[in-house]
């Protein structure tokens, strides 16, 4: 079945795309600076133990004996009903071994069937480690993103394509900020995710635009790219609404432990159809791309002489 959808001339609002994707950015980085993330424990510090009880485990009980030892300790259950995993941080002026003895001992005098499973702790110093690995894999994404473009395409479409996929992940990291949620591994991973997802949606339409600057010379630049958008719209719509069905089952049936990362997505999902239009080809757009820049250039003729 073919979806019909109304011609919408996307390049008439390019202007007030760029300016509020613009306003957006710069909010969200001014949240990440004033107000941080909520980091969990790989970048805080912390500990995790994995208890395995004989019956269901009832997490609110379980849930009311951690709390006695660390307040904010989060519990959630994994794999089957039996199993059940505590997550805290590292406490100032506590000995998280002790800790983490503590909480066990307590677990097991409540319910003595309850076995340990595993344990693991985490130190807070590589925190810097992380963040400073995980900033250098989006800049290597980034790079590789240019060079790849701008071999493809030309580099007016490069350039808006890197700052559609920066736009996509400041703007996620930045709710992740003002809502105070739980910037983990997991998150991370996302944000990653993103930048492959919204970049595959941004070639998809960059392609048709290329494709359509060759067969329509007589046409206006403007017209070409709008042009370009509807033709694909119906595939970025529906590729995005299947691709955020599958996130939001995982947000809702993954539990605690995938919470982060679907949010993300989600997020991420929504804006990076977004930016494919009104950050990616808006930009080019205002840059000025001409026909001119996406012929095939002529090959020079061989000389047979000697």
């Amino acid at each position: 079945m073919q979806i019909k959808l109304p011609y919408i001339h996307f390049m008439n609002y390019s202007r007030q795309g760029l300016w509020f994707s613009t306003v957006l950015t710069i909010a969200a980085v001014l949240l990440i600076i004033v107000r941080g993330f909520n980091f969990g424990l790989e970048f805080t510090g912390g500990a995790t133990i994995e208890m395995q009880y004989a019956q269901a485990a009832d997490i609110g009980h379980v849930r009311s004996v951690v709390e006695k030892i660390v307040p904010d300790a989060g519990v959630v259950q994994y794999g089957s009903s039996r199993d059940v995993q505590i997550r805290f941080a590292e406490q100032e002026g506590a000995n998280i071994d002790q800790t983490m003895s503590e909480m066990v001992s307590a677990l097991q005098a409540d319910a003595p069937d309850a076995k340990l499973t595993g344990q693991s702790k985490v130190g807070g110093q590589y925190k810097e480690e992380l963040v400073s690995k995980g900033l250098l894999a989006i800049g290597l994404a980034c790079i590789g993103m240019i060079i790849y473009l701008g071999l493809r395409f030309e580099w007016k479409f490069a350039l808006g394509a890197v700052l559609a996929q920066l736009h996509d992940v400041i703007i996620t990291a930045g709710v992740f900020s003002l809502m105070g949620w739980t910037f983990d591994l997991n998150v991370l991973a996302a944000l990653l995710a993103i930048l492959g997802y919204s970049v595959n949606d941004t070639v998809v339409v960059y392609d048709r635009i290329r494709e359509n600057f060759r067969k329509l010379p007589a046409v206006t630049p403007k017209d070409v790219i709008d042009t370009s958008i509807n033709q694909t719209l119906a595939r970025t719509m529906v590729t995005s609404f299947t691709t955020l069905l599958s996130v939001i089952a995982l947000a809702l049936f993954g539990g605690t432990i995938l919470a982060g990362f679907s949010i993300a997505m989600i997020i991420g999902i929504v804006f990076g159809t977004y930016s494919s239009i009104f950050v990616a080809s808006a930009i080019v757009y205002r840059m000025g791309v001409k026909h001119e820049d996406l012929m095939p250039r002529a090959q020079k003729p061989i000389d047979d002489l000697p």
